[in-house]
């Protein structure tokens, strides 16, 4: 799973991608750590199945150290966290979407 997504997984960084990642990609003033922190966090879902993505953004949200951190500084250079698309995640990919056949 490392190289290759399943749809699954692929609509769930999609979504990702377009309400938080990408806008810090694709910034010119974001800061060079939080764009390294992004690329990390891109990295570390890629490698897991669509509910171990589930589980990496609620333990993101939860709050771990880091994650902590690293919402801070997101929110401290005006972009998007994981919690500013929480509702909208937790309706989109809920058991319902997990349990899924595709």
């Amino acid at each position: 799973m490392a190289n290759t997504l399943g749809a699954k997984e692929q609509e769930v960084m999609s979504y990702l991608h377009e309400r938080v990642f990408d806008p810090i990609l694709t910034s010119p003033s974001a800061s060079d750590r939080l764009k390294q922190g992004i690329r990390f966090t891109i990295m570390r879902m890629r490698k897991r199945d669509a509910a171990g993505m589930v589980s990496y953004y609620w333990a993101a949200v939860k709050g771990t150290d880091p994650s902590i951190t690293f919402a801070a500084l997101m929110r401290a250079e005006g972009f998007n966290r994981f919690e500013e698309v929480l509702e909208d995640f937790r309706e989109r990919f809920n058991d319902r979407f997990l349990l899924q056949r595709r």
